[in-house]
């Protein structure tokens, strides 16, 4: 069994900070292509950030320079640090991962997710 839990989100206010985990377990081995996704009500899904199993890293630009990606294979657990957060990053974040993806933040591509937590960032 797969498992993706994702934690660390919360409120804040503009230009605050917050560090995201994702703790992957069962049939998620280290080396998955894994990605960060965000959904604002009444908009889609997109793509924030994902790591593919050499270690590479795609960042979208609307986060670039304020958001990181970053995982620990011992612990199997992906980050996201969000730094210098707008109120337009309110959303509900999700972690997916596979063991291989064609495109980064093509979320149909990803077998498994995580339940979300939840970012509200206030101005």
């Amino acid at each position: 069994q797969a498992l993706l839990v994702e934690s660390g989100g919360g409120s804040v206010q503009a230009g605050g900070s917050l560090r995201l985990s994702c703790e992957a377990s069962g049939t998620i081995y280290p080396g998955y292509f894994m990605g960060w996704f965000r959904q604002a009500p009444g908009k889609e899904r997109e793509g924030v950030a994902a790591l593919d199993g050499g270690g590479s890293t795609t960042v979208a630009d609307s986060v670039k320079g304020r958001f990181t990606i970053s995982k620990d294979n011992a612990k199997n657990t992906l980050y996201l640090q969000m730094n210098t957060l707008k109120p337009e990053d309110t959303a509900m974040y999700y972690c997916a991962a596979d063991l291989w993806v064609g495109h980064p933040f093509g979320a149909h591509e990803y077998e498994y997710w995580g339940q979300g937590t939840q970012v509200t960032v206030s101005s």
